[in-house]
């Protein structure tokens, strides 16, 4: 009877140590821990006498699977007082997964696409102009180049307004500047540089007064290739000479831009020659012939075609 109830007592105690040693377990490995649900059978008590204090059983609790095999009771029994210690099981540590390596992006390729040069803006400017090498020739500015056409508008175009003869003495002359319609030349530039040549002291010394309507003895007129054939006929000038017919001063366009191989270039002289070359014959004077080699040429020699041996002139007096 007193074996029973000391058998009695003693369950809830081994209960409790059952599950402070799964609870060690659990604190100390980091592996699951497996309490079997019967407990392991108690050895029954030999020697000591009846009211003797109770002893304290060591009891082993299942370790888990892959420990080492849990040891059951031996039925020795300590002392109360004493240090009930069940050894602890070695739990091996879960192995450690291998950290998945992370796959390097791939470089998003970016297409080259090739850059085209914007190309720089073009001067605004007369497509049908073109510049020569050089503007500065005999230490003069030489006018702009141009497209002249073979033939024109066929119908002339009077410079409007008028422009003063200098002042001074002289007989006062009258005249009218024409260009061709469809030339590439101004009409006003043409009458502003055509005044100017007549009324420079060593042109013909006479006072030239422009006008655009009106009884006139002198007419200039800057005409096309192919005008110039008509209006200077029965002279033949095939297109490249200028005259003076029917009280008018033809002035071919083509020479008036391009001058003679003779002026080497000075096509701003050329232009004064020409002017004078032709007036001249309206106030009366008829072609010469070169003085000599290297002389200067006169006037009405036919410079454009020759200059036999002499060097240009654009003047008819050219030491004033």
């Amino acid at each position: 009877m007193t074996g029973n109830v000391r058998n009695r007592g003693r369950k809830p105690f081994l209960w409790l140590l059952a599950f402070g040693g799964a609870a060690m377990l659990l604190v100390g490995g980091s592996g699951v821990v497996s309490v079997p649900a019967t407990p392991a059978p108690i050895a029954a008590p030999t020697g000591p006498a009846p009211g003797a204090p109770a002893p304290t059983v060591v009891a082993q609790v299942a370790a888990p699977s892959g420990a080492a095999p849990a040891v059951r009771p031996t039925g020795a029994l300590h002392p109360v007082g004493g240090s009930a210690t069940a050894p602890v099981p070695t739990v091996s540590p879960l192995p450690t997964a291998s950290p998945v390596p992370t796959a390097s992006p791939v470089p998003t390729g970016t297409a080259q696409v090739p850059v085209t040069p914007t190309p720089a803006p073009e001067p605004d400017s007369d497509p049908r102009e073109i510049r020569p090498e050089t503007l500065l020739v005999n230490g003069r500015q030489q006018p702009v180049k141009v497209r002249v056409p073979r033939s024109a508008g066929g119908r002339y175009r009077v410079a409007p307004g008028q422009a003063a003869p200098p002042r001074g003495k002289g007989k006062v002359i009258r005249y009218i500047v024409e260009v061709e319609r469809g030339l590439p030349f101004d009409a006003e530039e043409f009458a502003r540089e055509v005044h100017r040549t007549l009324n420079d002291r060593r042109s013909w010394g006479f006072r030239f007064k422009r006008v655009s309507r009106g009884p006139v003895g002198i007419r200039v007129s800057l005409s096309s290739p192919a005008m110039a054939d008509r209006r200077c006929l029965p002279l033949r000038t095939l297109g490249v000479l200028s005259c003076w017919n029917g009280g008018r001063a033809v002035i071919n366009a083509m020479r008036w831009n391009e001058g003679v191989p003779g002026y080497r270039g000075d096509v701003a002289s050329y232009r004064e020659y020409v002017v004078n070359h032709e007036v001249g014959h309206g106030l009366g004077h008829g072609h010469v012939s070169c003085p000599g080699p290297g002389r200067r040429a006169p006037i009405m020699l036919q410079q454009t075609k020759s200059l036999h041996g002499c060097r240009p002139n654009p003047w008819p007096f050219p030491k004033r």
